[in-house]
């Protein structure tokens, strides 16, 4: 898509998400539901595998939500699309691996964003803050993610302070994987993406099924729904081709050959 706040470009098994709203790629409830078509695409579609999202120009990846939409009449309840803010923290079975190539400033709204990917990787220049505070709003998907990733009282301070914070800082707090120079930032991230495209598609969907499903879950009672095939991507992987191929390829001492069935 080239006429649309959100540009799309697929790279063989790679989804490009950029989000492109001059001036800072914040999010009314037009876009995120273009966002929640666009993942829900990316979630549906066999030959896609793996998904970067990540922001237009070198300032921002996204200052979230667009308080100037909010107050000229976008109810801040109002309707997100089907994946919610920013088509994917709410989308139902989005098993395929997600990487956010955080470009710039990501305040709010698009930090919920990068926290919503399963990699992250910032540039140098990248700054990150949970301003909601001063806007008299609270930042939802953040509170309940982030003291879940990071250490309570840091969380609690990021929250309730909403201070900006470098790259480093979030690197330190593990909230991004690596920090990367800006000019090789989307380099880096197809680089990870083509790694992940190359692997085997059924492991990351039960992957990414057992972790969101298993976080409220006490630690035995998850892993016998795992040993009793309960998660239906863990019955779809142990009924598959690949399985049989992987231990195939393990015996003939071979690269496998992955077909996501």
């Amino acid at each position: 898509m080239t006429d649309t706040p959100i540009r799309t470009e697929r790279l063989g098994p790679i989804l490009e998400v950029t989000m492109a709203r001059p001036k800072a790629n914040a999010i009314d409830l037009a876009t995120s539901r273009i966002m929640g078509e666009v993942f829900r695409e990316f979630r549906d579609d066999p030959d896609l595998r793996v998904a970067i999202i990540t922001g237009a120009g070198e300032k921002f990846f996204s200052a979230g939500w667009d308080l100037k939409a909010a107050a000229g009449g976008d109810a801040v309840d109002g309707d997100y699309g089907v994946g919610g803010f920013g088509g994917m923290q709410e989308l139902r079975g989005l098993n395929k691996p997600i990487i956010a190539a955080v470009n710039g400033i990501a305040c709010g709204g698009g930090l919920e964003i990068a926290l919503s990917a399963d990699m992250v990787l910032a540039a140098d220049h990248a700054t990150f803050a949970l301003p909601e505070i001063r806007s008299g709003t609270v930042a939802d998907s953040a509170s309940i993610r982030l003291p879940k990733r990071i250490p309570y009282h840091i969380a609690m301070e990021l929250l309730l302070t909403g201070r900006w914070f470098d790259a480093e800082e979030a690197h330190r707090w593990g909230l991004v994987n690596r920090i990367v120079p800006a000019k090789n930032l989307m380099d880096e991230a197809r680089e990870l993406a083509e790694h992940l495209a190359s692997g085997p598609p059924l492991v990351y969907a039960a992957i990414k099924e057992i972790v969101r499903e298993a976080e409220d879950m006490k630690f035995q009672d998850a892993l016998n729904r795992i040993t009793r095939s309960q998660f239906p991507t863990v019955e779809a992987l142990y009924r598959s081709e690949d399985q049989k191929e992987g231990a195939r390829a393990f015996a003939e001492k071979r690269d496998p050959v992955w077909k996501g069935k």
